[in-house]
Order: C-alpha cells, then structure tokens, then sequence
C-alpha cells in the first residue's frame, strides 16, 4: 500500500482571520499541508521561491485578491512569470464575486477564483473540491470560479 504525500499549500493572505479560517478548513481535508502563511505578497513571493529552491515547490497557493503593496494580480503575474514557478497552481481569493474581478484574475494567469463565502462549511466544501481536483490531476481548474 502506497502512501501519497500530503498536498502542500501555501497562503498569502493579509487578513489574520481568514488566514485562520483557511488553516482551520485545510485541517480538516485529508491529505493536505499547510506549510506557510504569509500576510504579505513580497514575503509570499519569497516563501515560494524558497520552497521551490529546496526541491518541496508547494502543489497550490492560495492567494488574495487585495494585498497591500503588491496587490494579488502583482503577486499572481511575478509568479506566472517566472519559468521555476508559474507551473505552481494559484487560486485567487477575494471578498468580491464581481466578473470584472473574476475575469482579470483568470486573464492575469490565475488558474481558479475562490470568492470567500460567509460560511465555514462553504469554504470547506469548495476547498475539498479544489483538492479534489488537484489529486486527480484536473488541470482545468479554471473551468468553474466558485463564488
């Protein structure tokens, strides 16, 4: 019996509380590790780098839509364009369900959107069917922003 090593995640988040949300959420799926959270999209930028660097590139990083500073696109187009990380899967997160928003982040390189819903076991869901898909090598991510 073989057994798969853990998705690993990481967060780029400013907000403490959805931070702790999320960790909370990808605690209860099986098969996942949350292996960094940053609040800021240049140490983000960094904590990726770094992880790639010591041959243990993250299989995801979610990443909010409104950082300080480098705002999320930023954040999203640095990592898209650089040929060590933009095969690293990027899920935008925001508070904001509007296309425009949607639409830029798939434009600017995001393979999926995740608006965050109101409810924990919303967030749940939606984060068990990205993993989902992840493990199954579904690398049409993008085919449904979830908000």
């Amino acid at each position: 019996m073989t057994t798969r090593r853990p998705l690993q995640i990481v967060v780029i988040d400013d907000n403490e509380d959805d931070i702790l949300l999320l960790q909370e959420a990808l605690e209860g799926l099986e098969g996942v590790e949350l292996v960094a959270t940053e609040t800021d999209g240049e140490q983000g930028l960094r904590r990726v780098a770094e992880c790639v660097r010591q041959n243990a590139p993250p299989d995801l990083v979610l990443l909010d839509l409104n950082l300080p500073g480098r705002n999320g696109i930023e954040v999203l187009q640095l990592l898209k364009g650089e040929p060590c990380l933009r095969q690293i899967p990027v899920v935008l997160l925001s508070t904001s369900n509007l296309e425009t928003d949607i639409r830029r982040a798939l434009a600017s390189g995001a393979d999926s959107y995740l608006s965050k819903p109101g409810r924990f076991d919303v967030l749940q869901q939606q984060l068990q069917k990205l993993v989902s898909r992840l493990r199954t090598g579904d690398s049409e991510l993008a085919d449904s922003a979830w908000a």
